[in-house]
């Protein structure tokens, strides 16, 4: 008899454990992987405290050039979920994610964005961009689709909906703090559109490092006369340089643009070749360290607005 009442009360202990312990792991974060840091810091926005993110790039980072160790490996192969952009952008991702064993989910954020901008023709060029530039081939797409605020809430909505179905206790959750998020990056759209608005039409013209604001320009009405192609990997000729060079002069585009991945040495030789300025540095394909100007997506974005207007309001004392 004696035994099976101290059976019993192991028992009741043990159910008592295990029913204080449930709580904690359901309050234990998800493991979450975001290829690089712009996504990252979507993912958390819509997340909250229900997701413990990871991004693969970090900051002043670039992502075309990324080269993943095995650690990067163990961070997938831990993860629940795991969020990249796609359309090309992660051409490491494949042998990533077999190398690191993962079976789960891999979600695409820019699914459903507003038209991609498709690249046309197949012979290198370096020119004025409103989705396409220098050294691509056909039928590949611009990447960069969150250089469209109306593209970065398609993205919010598909990781909404991925953490919803990982964690349907919270979907009311997402779904408020999405909605909020959304409602902000809205009125940074109407904010950024009023302030290009405000600029003559042949001021709005930028030379930047690389092809990365297609999608900016499509949107916003703004031309770029991009140095590089859609990646960053290569380094422009100097035929290229001439050329972009005679384009600034032609166009009369005062102001040149760095970006915080890129080496910015070619741009400043450019620039001291046409007689342009320098006009700032942009944030494109990464944030900056936390704590910094740019260390969100939409401090990010809403930046590049203020450096790109005030580049192009310069042209007009030339």
């Amino acid at each position: 008899m004696q035994r099976i009442i101290h059976r019993r009360l192991r028992q009741f202990f043990l159910a008592t454990a295990v029913c204080l312990f449930m709580p904690v792991l359901a309050a234990q974060p998800l493991p979450v992987v975001a290829s690089f840091s712009i996504l990252a810091d979507m993912v958390r926005e819509v997340g909250g405290p229900h997701v413990e993110v990871t991004s693969l790039v970090g900051p002043n980072t670039d992502a075309h050039v990324f080269d993943p160790t095995p650690a990067d490996a163990k961070r997938i192969a831990s993860a629940r979920l795991v969020f990249v952009n796609g359309l090309g952008f992660e051409g490491w991702l494949d042998r990533l994610v077999k190398a690191s064993g993962y079976r789960g989910p891999i979600v695409m954020a820019s699914k459903g964005v507003k038209t991609p901008l498709q690249l046309k023709d197949t012979h290198p060029h370096t020119g004025a961009t409103k989705g396409h530039g220098a050294h691509h081939a056909h039928g590949v797409a611009d990447p960069h689709a969150w250089q469209n605020l109306a593209n970065a809430e398609r993205y919010v909505e598909t990781i909404r909906i991925a953490l919803a179905a990982a964690l349907p206790a919270h979907s009311a959750v997402f779904e408020q703090r999405a909605a909020d998020y959304s409602k902000r990056i809205r009125a940074l759209d109407q904010a950024t559109k009023a302030q290009i608005a405000a600029v003559a039409v042949e001021r709005r013209r930028v030379i930047t490092s690389h092809d990365a604001f297609g999608y900016f320009a499509a949107a916003y009405g703004v031309t770029f006369y991009p140095l590089q192609g859609l990646a960053t990997s290569n380094e422009p000729s100097a035929a290229e340089v001439v050329r972009i060079v005679d384009q600034i002069k032609k166009n009369k585009v005062s102001a040149i643009f760095t970006e915080n991945i890129s080496d910015p040495r070619v741009l400043e030789r450019i620039a001291k070749d046409s007689g342009a300025k320098v006009g700032g540095r942009l944030y494109v394909d990464a944030l900056t360290e936390p704590g910094t100007a740019a260390d969100t997506y939409l401090k990010m974005f809403e930046l590049n607005v203020a450096t790109i207007v005030q580049g192009m309001l310069g042209n007009a004392s030339q």
